[in-house]
């Protein structure tokens, strides 16, 4: 259960009022009061401590409980299909925030795990894997949080130690079948430094709770759709990193080339379809190993294959964008947004602390959460 603001679930809450919170504007709309409430969970995540070490290159992997518990309607329409659309975003949003980082897709049920997506960075694969878990899979059995555990561990355990090596287990169950002793799993978590977190959808769960004190994780239970959300967006920043290692890597800048002669990529020949000749593709610099996408890791020789746009969308990690200042914009001046031009008059707003510019709420969050760039710091003319 989260204790955070000194609130609980929703049922053990004082009667609210809460309709009082939305108030209307000048023209008798309410969208700007949504707005806020909307907004205002996202820009806490704008609110990140610095001079913290982070781990930049990822390797998450989500685990999805696709016990009889997920079919609980508590969270609309019901557990399994709240999460799998919730996840489809945040895969879009991990994928564009962190370029370099992989993740895989693990689900338990009946006893039983099985990986349903490969480890690494191609949107496209992952999408597939939630849509046809959304579309065909059902939730049945109990779940088996050893046995998941267990596949996430074997697929972290050998990455480099430059790596963050990070599971998520997205759980509904109150209960876990396992084969074996599970503590002794948790231990070989820990001794390979592999954080483990718990998004729980019910209850609070002694066995999670050990699991994420021991890898130095977190653990928190949802109460509603939009704390859902909230919780499971926290992952899109790189933790503060604690166990990886600072080392020099090699890493393959290849160009998107084409050839006359048509060859087979390396990265479709695991997935058990026809390959398909093609001429174009990226070729890897170490063994001329043709690619589809990147990044990549090349399956032949390792070597780990990126563009310089991905290392330069990695950029604003290390240094994000100061948090802007939370203001009313004065009637007397004004004041527009300096993002889009809105009138602000007598409305709430944010004011940049560096070039003292005024932006609205929907600005605030692009410039943190999308363009990582303010555009008054950059649009100053600056005089050595």
């Amino acid at each position: 259960m989260d204790d955070e603001d000194g609130k609980s679930y929703r049922w053990e809450t004082e009667y609210e009022k809460t309709w009082e919170i939305i108030k209307e504007d000048d023209q008798g709309r309410i969208q700007g009061s949504v707005d806020e409430m909307l907004y205002k969970a996202i820009r806490k995540r704008t609110l990140n401590k610095k001079n913290i070490r982070l781990g930049l290159m990822r390797h998450l992997a989500i685990i999805i409980d696709m016990s009889s518990a997920m079919n609980q309607i508590d969270l609309k329409p019901n557990r399994l299909i709240c999460c799998v659309r919730l996840l489809e975003k945040f895969v879009q949003d991990f994928v564009d925030q962190n370029p370099i980082s992989q993740l895989c897709f693990i689900s338990t049920k009946n006893k039983r795990a099985e990986k349903i997506s490969e480890l690494g960075g191609n949107i496209k694969t992952h999408l597939e894997a939630l849509n046809s878990l959304k579309m065909n899979a059902s939730c049945n059995g109990e779940t088996s949080m050893q046995n998941a555990l267990q596949i996430a561990h074997a697929m972290l355990r050998y990455m480099p130690p430059h790596t963050s090596k990070e599971i998520l287990f997205i759980m509904g169950s109150l209960t876990s079948c396992d084969p074996s002793d599970i503590h002794k799993t948790i231990d070989l978590l820990a001794k390979d430094r592999i954080r483990c977190s718990v998004i729980g959808l019910a209850a609070e769960v002694y066995v999670c709770t050990n699991l994420t004190q021991k890898t130095n994780g977190v653990y928190n239970v949802a109460t509603d759709e939009t704390h859902l959300k909230d919780l499971l967006f926290q992952y899109l920043n790189p933790l503060p990193s604690t166990y990886t290692e600072s080392t020099l890597m090699k890493i393959g800048f290849p160009k998107y080339e084409m050839n006359t002669v048509p060859s087979i990529c390396v990265c479709h020949l695991d997935d058990g379809d026809e390959p398909k000749l093609t001429v174009s593709g990226y070729f890897c610099r170490q063994c001329n190993s043709k690619y589809c996408d990147l990044p990549v890791e090349c399956k032949i020789c390792g070597l780990t294959l990126l563009s310089s746009s991905h290392l330069a969308r990695s950029y604003h990690h290390l240094f994000p964008v100061e948090p802007f200042s939370e203001t009313i914009a004065s009637d007397s001046q004004g004041s527009r947004c300096f993002g889009c031009l809105k009138r602000l008059n007598g409305k709430s707003a944010t004011l940049c602390n560096l070039c003292q510019q005024i932006f609205c709420v929907e600005c605030d969050v692009i410039i943190h959460d999308i363009s990582h760039v303010c555009p008054g710091c950059t649009s100053v003319r600056r005089i050595p």
